[in-house]
């Protein structure tokens, strides 16, 4: 009878021992990626801003996670969220339809500024897409002036993200000459994608194609760190002495969070490296744990 009870607690114990020494392993690998990260930020001439979130085990790291940082067009993020929470609630369709006015027009639109003003009819879904790919400014105009920018911000609030602010369009140089910027930190740029992700924002269909969107290939520092075949839901953004890059990375088994944010850069193009080389060290990260056994082996596909 004894040996009978004894079997079943022997194994249990045995088991958590193997959780245990798989936990540990990964803790050690985990400090090694943190370290190498560290290691960036120190040679990084600039101020860096990280955060990078584990959506299976809810670790977290951070750098300057709560300082205020200027988003630059990753932004768009919360822009897009709130045009799927209203098509969500019925407040608008995505197939509802724009007509192209040459006064909504600004520079850095290289989709919008090639339609023809008036007769030109897109729906706002297309808008969405071309404010993520091409990062169309005239685009993401339309949409701040259809959902409102006190919309966003309310939005935001509700979360409790109160640092992250929609303060002005694109392009509004006189808005950012009064010091009007669109900011927020790498903390609540990560709550805020987890919490899409989550589901606690959107609903399952509007969530999928929320990141179908967010998905669309485009021009980033973070893609180019990854492997081709990598899927990311990201949003880059930059501006003089400014580079950011913010979405998820849908790894198989281990998806994540990752939001860079530089700033005061006296090189942009060593904060577009900085997040490249971040990129490629997490994702190398979460791919390991992603296919690794308990004892750390990873078996590869043939």
């Amino acid at each position: 009878m004894i040996r009978k009870t004894f079997l079943p607690i022997l194994i249990l114990l045995l088991g958590a021992m193997g959780a245990e020494t798989q936990q540990n392993k990964q803790k050690v690998l985990w400090q090694k990626l943190q370290d190498e990260i560290h290691s960036i930020d120190k040679h990084l001439d600039g101020v860096l801003g990280l955060a990078v979130k584990d959506l299976t085990s809810g670790e977290e790291f951070l750098i300057n996670g709560d300082e205020v940082m200027p988003q630059a067009s990753s932004i768009k993020i919360a822009v897009l969220a709130e045009l799927y929470r209203q098509a969500g609630q019925n407040k608008l369709k995505l197939i509802d339809e724009y007509v192209v006015r040459k006064e909504d027009l600004v520079p850095g639109s290289n989709i919008m500024l090639g339609l023809t003003p008036g007769v030109t009819r897109i729906t706002l879904r297309d808008l969405a897409t071309m404010m993520v790919a091409v990062s169309d400014n005239s685009a993401t105009n339309v949409l701040i002036e259809r959902v409102g920018m006190e919309n966003v911000n309310s939005m935001l609030e509700g979360l409790g993200l109160h640092a992250t602010r929609l303060r002005r369009k694109m392009m509004d140089l006189k808005a950012a000459s009064e010091g009007r910027e669109n900011v927020s930190t790498p903390r609540e740029m990560m709550a805020l994608l987890e919490t899409i992700y989550r589901g606690k924002l959107l609903g399952t269909g509007m969530k999928d194609d929320f990141f179908k969107i967010l998905s669309t290939p485009k021009e980033s520092s973070m893609l180019q760190g990854l492997p081709e075949d990598a899927v990311a839901a990201n949003k880059p953004g930059e501006l003089e002495a400014v580079r950011n890059d913010s979405g998820i990375i849908f790894v198989k088994n281990r998806p994540y969070v990752l939001c860079v944010m530089t700033t005061y850069l006296k090189d942009e193009k060593e904060g577009a490296a900085a997040i490249r080389k971040i990129a490629q060290l997490t994702y190398s990260y979460f791919d390991r744990v992603g296919r690794a056994s308990e004892y750390g082996r990873v078996v590869s596909p043939k």
